[in-house]
């Protein structure tokens, strides 16, 4: 989104920017979007339901101007307050980072070995039984009612109209089982795997003599209190050297095959909730069988919990042992490590699910990542990294820097050596990191590079905007 940014700027385009999905954030926008993108507004949306608003306030010739400066000065205290805040968090090099990686003993849990190795496919998933597994406090917070369910139904304020708007779920979601409107299907897999350093290699049979595939994670560079470790997945994987015999999952699921039809008949008809309300329940049921078949995972498929006896709120705060993480989330932010499970899935032929070149998965309510089974595994983010680890990923990638500093430009935390614009020059002998005070304003901002969010730049954009 970043690069799309600084390539309108390039191109001499105005018009709105608007951004969205499950892995945006006001902050994000505030910070690496909206500097690469001065000629136009841009505005983070946080759900669909709130886009014909602001497309209403940025298309009105009376409103527009001021809407857009309205958003434009509050994105700059954002990025303000954000600098300010980077400014006192330390970081390690990639290698301090790897010596304080996770340590778990290996001897202690022997991995256990999945009920098959290889590729399988399940289609046409009976949606009533995916039903009951929905986690409905996200459904309620796309319609920006904040509260957890079911406490939300009798909350004073949000309460009526959350039992209005579930009643209406209820009602559409009876109908979508009864009269199959949508398709569930989903694609897993498992195999012989290992750590070698910060990458996972995937191996075609127990032998581990011949690597078929090879997943690459981002660690951790937040220096961190005594005691907790700098994390990366490859962690959750018992390193080639230990001698233990590992295994990976992975999965892509989806419930959106439909989804888009009847979606744009009640559009056609000028019934837009309705066209809003059956994509958020798309959405509701792509988690929820990403939420089942994990729990069929551990109980059947891979067979390393099957006691488990979790249910309802239990599997809702992820009580269970392992963890699914999914490439373009927290625990690993690079996209294109879609591509790999794809491929070792051979996803879009056994789910229907296709990616987009942007890596995005079509149709949208769907669901892919990969299974640890480690019971030390955990969730976490790895939050902002350092040039060192883009330039160490990049090479192991078979990346030039450019391309890895775009794909991963959401979380770096230097401004990159070059982007869609022409590069400052000697970019390569300044610091990694910069973040300026208020006694540089008197600088020369022409040699900082586009995108620059140093303080100098933050209230100069903020002059501007202001007129």
């Amino acid at each position: 989104m970043s690069f799309l940014a600084a390539e309108m700027e390039r191109n001499g385009l105005d018009m709105p920017l608007l951004i969205g999905g499950a892995t945006t954030s006001r902050v994000h926008t505030a910070v690496k979007i909206d500097p690469n993108y001065q000629r136009g507004p841009v505005v983070h949306v946080n759900d669909a339901s709130r886009a014909v608003g602001v497309a209403s306030s940025l298309l009105s010739p009376d409103r527009a101007q001021a809407y857009a400066r309205e958003v434009r000065d509050e994105y700059l205290k954002i990025a303000t307050v954000h600098a300010e805040a980077q400014r006192n968090k330390t970081r390690l090099t990639l290698q301090a980072a790897r010596d304080n990686q996770a340590k778990i003993d290996w001897s202690k849990t022997e991995p256990k070995k999945p009920s098959f190795l290889g590729v399988k496919s399940l289609d046409s998933y009976p949606l009533g039984e995916l039903a009951q597994y929905i986690d409905w406090t996200p459904f309620f917070q796309t319609w920006e009612l904040t509260g957890r369910y079911p406490a939300i139904l009798d909350d004073p304020k949000a309460g009526p109209v959350a039992r209005s708007l579930f009643e209406d779920a209820q009602a559409m979601l009876k109908r979508i089982i009864d009269e199959k409107w949508f398709t569930a299907r989903a694609t897993i897999g498992f195999w012989p795997a290992n750590a070698v350093g910060d990458d996972i290699i995937v191996y075609a049979d127990d032998a581990r003599d011949a690597s078929i595939a090879t997943f690459h994670t981002l660690r951790q560079q937040l220096e961190k209190r005594e005691g907790r470790p700098n994390v990366a997945l490859s962690d959750f994987m018992a390193p080639r050297a230990s001698g233990v015999a590992d295994y990976i999952g992975g999965f892509v699921v989806t419930a959106g095959i439909g989804e888009d039809v009847i979606a744009d008949r009640f559009k056609n008809a000028n019934d837009d909730y309705s066209s809003i309300l059956v994509k958020a329940l798309a959405d509701r049921l792509a988690e929820a069988f990403a939420e089942r078949l994990h729990q069929r995972v551990r109980k059947e498929f891979w067979g390393y919990a099957p006691d488990e006896a979790f249910g309802g709120e239990d599997l809702i705060l992820e009580k269970y042992d392992g963890i699914r993480p999914a490439p373009g989330y927290p625990a690993q932010p690079d996209h294109t490590e879609k591509a790999t499970l794809f491929r070792l899935l051979d996803a879009e032929r056994n789910s229907g699910v296709k990616l987009t070149e942007s890596f995005a998965m079509w149709p949208g309510s769907s669901v892919s990542g990969l299974y640890f089974s480690h019971p030390e595994s955990y969730y976490f983010g790895v939050g902002k990294i350092e040039r060192d680890q883009v330039e160490d990923y990049a090479a192991r990638k078979g990346w030039e820097m450019t391309e890895a500093e775009r794909w991963l430009a959401p979380v770096l935390n230097y401004i990159p050596t070059a982007n869609a614009n022409t590069p400052p020059a000697n970019d390569a002998k300044k610091p990694s990191v910069k973040v300026m005070s208020a006694a540089d304003l008197g600088d020369d901002l022409a040699s900082h590079p586009t995108g620059c969010n140093c303080v100098a730049h933050l209230k100069f954009r903020q002059r501007s905007a202001r007129g």
